[in-house]
Parts: C-alpha cells; structure tokens; sequence
C-alpha cells in the first residue's frame, strides 16, 4: 500500500472511510412519528447537560417533564431552560404515572440508576440510562431479564464511545487487523481538583457529593474509568478474565470513601493484552489520555480527536518518511501524527440520542444495550471489590450474559 492509498481508505484512518451502517443510520433521522416525548429523571450537571444536547434535536425528543427530589435542583432547570414548558416532579414513579411520557433519561447518582429504571419498563417507557448501568451485579441481572420481558422497550446505557465516529474508526481499526497484534492499553483520566461540589446546606454533603461515597458511588472507576472499560470491551467484542485494583484516598482526607487515586490492570487472556486503566484527582498533566499499543502502531486518542503512529516498518511501507524532517507534513498534524479524524465531530452525546430515537422509531438494539452495559458494569463492581478489599477478582462463566 502507498501513501496515496492510504490517505484515500487508510486502511480506515483518514476521512473518507465508510461507517458501519449502525452509525450511518444514527444521522438519519425519521421524524414521520414526530419527536419522542420525554421525561428527565435527576437534574443536576448531567441531567442538564442531556437537555441541553435533546433541546438542540426538536424533531427528535419533546421534554414535557423534569424530575428531582431537591427543589434547588429543579429551580435551577427552571432557570437553565426559561422557556420549557415541562411538569416539575419530586417523585419519579409520580412522572412515570403520565401516560403522555413515552421515555425517560436518568442522570442520578449511582445507587439510585435501578429503581427508576426498574419503574420505567414497568411503565411501558423506553429508557436511556446513565452509565455506569447499575450500582452492582445483582441489579445488572434483573434490567436485562425486565429487558427480555419487554422486547418493544429500548434500554440504552450512555457509553457513548459507542457511537462518535472517531471512536467507530478505531474500532474498524483493532477489528482489521489493520494496528497488527495488539498487546497494551494505557488509559488515564487525571484532574487536580478535590471532586467536591458546594453544598447549600450541611445536611446535602452526602446527596450532592454522592460521587464521594461509597453508598451512593463507585467512585473514579464508575464514573471516568467505565468509557474507556466500556470501548476495549466493544472493539475487541471481549471482557477481562483477571482484574486486579490498587488505590486510596491518598491527597484529599476530607471524609470522603472512594479513592482519589487509582489503578486498575485488566488482564485479557484470549486476546493476550493488558489493560491499564488509573486516575488520581491530584495530577491534571495527563488528562484524558488512552493508547491502544499494536505491532504496527498505536493509536492515541484525546475526548475527540485520535492519532495514529505508525511503526517504523509501517512507516516505510506507507512511504511517509522523507529522511530528512522524518515525515511529509501531508500526512502529519502538527507533529501529533496521522489524524483518524480530519472533520470535528459533535458531542457524544448527541450521537448516543440520535441512536436512541432511532432505536424506539425503528425497535432496533442500540448499540450500547442492556447485555453490554452490564458486562461493564460487573466490570466495574469487580474492580471496586479488587481495591477495597485488595483481592484478585477472577470473571466467572455466570457473567456472560450475552
């Protein structure tokens, strides 16, 4: 393969590859129905930021209701969006009592992403629920037999690496064969912030610094690690057999439960790979950072834009070193490497309710479903148990839920 057919297909790294059908059909968008009307389950951060994305998709979704057992929080949609007309509620099985209501999103905390979802498919509504699925395993297992008993329902988890097409080519990539043998992941996630929220009232520490505690929370494994468990799991169509955690709360003691400061190594027997998969709230140098390690090159991925370096004998082969300034500038971006992507993409969010409409207009399976988010939700349960309890956490045959 020369460079010049390797800037038209790549091999699938440069724009103009083809998209799975899945992801080509998420920018379609059907509207003979008319848009979907949805209820919003927890208003805070990412209960808001879900209705900012849906409010910029009009033909899609119709927010008719809001829910929040705080009333500050529902003040402050009230605020955020002057000009919804939506019924606030404090009780979610009271929002779920509206017939008018054909789905829901839910954006609580953790321990609370179960039982609202339980309720909805009890309900009838479809519902696009927040990774990570569910707080712990037993709960996992009891959505996807409520799932098998309602197979007109969408059930869709909000790992959205599932849907962005940057995320996608990597996937084509790995499945291609096309980065050799691959042996090692890296992936990190670091800020230099202490995670705290301020607290209106003394008695909220708790609700609204769930993320802290180990009640409502599975700390920097379920709330930043999962994205990146979640791809590895989906690209290699795969789980870890072996998963090993260490960690503390090692800067901030502060009361809190969860870890500041982790790391988790997964071992993938079939594949013959390692996964390293760290945070620590006491270091922003790093940031997002994730690199996918194969015996022709790597892949480095940031939030929404990827690189890809070759090695030296894919160098060659590709005809993009020139001896003298080491690559062409063509095929090069600003000394980062081979861009995957050349066009910026949308949120991932927005591609993850794309799908999601699709899904209910369509009764298609979404892409990230209620089988794969609960495979990385056991994921995430293991390698908790493995860092509070300082075990080696073996995957059982009764985690193939597929």
């Amino acid at each position: 393969m020369n460079r010049r057919d390797f800037m038209k297909t790549g091999g699938i790294v440069l724009g103009g590859s083809i998209f799975p059908y899945q992801l080509a059909s998420a920018f379609r968008t059907n509207t003979d129905k008319g848009p979907i009307k949805i209820g919003i389950i927890g208003c805070g951060d990412r209960g808001k930021g879900l209705m900012h994305v849906m409010s910029g998709m009009p033909e899609q979704f119709e927010i008719i209701a809001v829910c929040d057992n705080m009333d500050f929080r529902l003040d402050q949609t009230s605020k955020a969006f002057p000009d919804l007309k939506a019924k606030s509620y404090k009780n979610y099985q009271d929002l779920l009592d509206n017939s008018s209501i054909e789905a829901v999103a839910i954006a609580t905390p953790l321990n609370m992403h179960f039982a609202p979802a339980k309720a909805a498919l009890q309900a009838g509504k479809h519902v696009y629920l927040e990774k990570t699925m569910t707080y712990n395993i037993p709960e996992a297992i009891e959505l996807i037999e409520l799932v098998k008993k309602n197979p007109t329902l969408t059930l869709q988890v909000g790992h959205q690496y599932r849907y962005t097409p940057l995320y996608y080519k990597v996937k084509d990539m790995i499945q291609s064969g096309y980065m050799g043998k691959i042996t090692q992941i890296d992936s990190r996630w670091d800020r230099n912030w202490n995670w705290k929220r301020p607290v209106p009232d003394p008695s909220l520490e708790r609700i609204i610094n769930w993320r802290m505690y180990r009640e409502y929370s599975g700390g920097l494994p379920a709330e930043l690690l999962s994205h990146q468990i979640d791809f590895i799991n989906w690209a290699f169509e795969t789980h870890p057999d072996t998963i090993i955690g260490t960690g503390g709360i090692d800067n901030y003691h502060d009361g809190r439960e969860t870890y500041d400061n982790v790391q988790l190594l997964l071992r993938y027997d079939k594949e013959g790979m390692i996964g390293n998969f760290g945070a620590t709230c006491s270091n922003a140098r790093e940031g997002y950072s994730f690199s996918i390690k194969g015996t022709q090159g790597t892949v480095e991925l940031l939030m929404n834009e990827g690189y890809f370096y070759p090695e030296k004998e894919r160098m060659d082969e590709l005809q993009i070193v020139d001896g003298v300034s080491g690559a062409t500038k063509l095929s090069w971006k600003e000394g980062k490497g081979i861009p995957i992507l050349e066009d910026k993409t949308k949120d991932g969010t927005w591609y993850a309710f794309s799908d999601f409409y699709k899904s209910i207009q369509n009764k298609e399976y979404p892409a990230s479903n209620v089988i794969s988010g609960a495979t990385t939700a056991t994921c995430i349960h293991l390698a908790n148990h493995s860092l509070f309890n300082k075990t080696i956490e073996d995957w059982k045959p009764a985690y193939n839920y597929g």
